[in-house]
């Protein structure tokens, strides 16, 4: 059985369509929304709303941590704009663009940047979304958790540790564990270029040591301390940061 797995697509479609070459199946992890591109400021919802120029200038703001002004600029940008509908028109212009772009088959989770209400309007037949679900392939059986925990970025699916973790419980024992963020271990959780750790899940690391499944795969964190490191007996990998990379990870088994 060979598997391709990307997370952290955020609008790479072109990539994307041609993921799931030579697979027999690929796994989604999330986060196919691109709201703003860090090092392509013509792309993403935000510059498709209030152009490069003012994209550049909030990205420099926040790079430079000065939050506050970046609060304040993003906010005036906003009220010029009905930003609610603005921003849903968006959402749905890249989802019909990446649900095309899914190979066949395809299953897959939400990320904490995705809109799980919009997801059944675009998925087609031969992409499988689970949350707190699991799917045998190949003889293994592979679970899936969507979506990130509580954060002051308040991103659209994000979730209290309690209700996260009924997810990750409901799961029982797999060979494969997807998650979109990584298990609370901080060589998985810090990015060295944010400077910052991305919050992870202790209701995974403690299924990790509980049920050892052979994996756990994830992404979230962009550019991460640690890609890869073992936890007792399972093997914890950073799928990659697809929307940069344009390549998917393999797993064979």
């Amino acid at each position: 059985m060979r598997i391709h797995v990307v997370s952290d697509v955020h609008g790479n479609s072109a990539d994307l369509a041609r993921a799931g070459e030579g697979a027999d199946a690929t796994l989604c992890l999330g986060d196919l929304l691109l709201f703003l591109d860090y090092a392509d400021h013509s792309r993403g919802i935000f510059p498709e709303l209030f152009g490069e120029e003012a994209t550049s200038r909030y990205v420099e703001l926040r790079t430079a941590r000065r939050f506050t002004e970046a609060r304040a600029f993003a906010h005036r940008l906003w009220e010029t704009v009905d930003r609610a509908a603005a921003v849903e028109a968006g959402v749905r212009r890249q989802y019909a663009e990446l649900f095309a772009a899914m190979p066949t088959p395809t299953y897959a989770t939400y990320g904490n940047v995705d809109l799980p209400r919009l997801w059944p309007e675009y998925a087609r037949p031969d992409t499988t979304v689970l949350d707190g679900q699991t799917v045998e392939l190949g003889g293994l059986t592979v679970g899936f958790v969507g979506g990130g925990l509580r954060t002051p970025m308040n991103t659209p699916y994000e979730l209290d540790p309690d209700t996260y973790a009924e997810k990750v419980a409901a799961l029982g024992a797999v060979d494969v564990l997807c998650s979109h963020i990584p298990p609370e271990v901080p060589e998985l959780c810090y990015d060295t270029v944010a400077r910052r750790f991305e919050r992870g899940s202790a209701a995974l690391l403690e299924a990790i040591h509980a049920t050892r499944p052979r994996y756990a795969l994830f992404g979230h964190v962009h550019q991460p301390l640690a890609r890869r490191m073992r936890v007792g007996a399972t093997e914890c990998v950073n799928v990659g940061h697809f929307n940069a990379s344009g390549k998917p990870f393999v797993l064979e088994w």
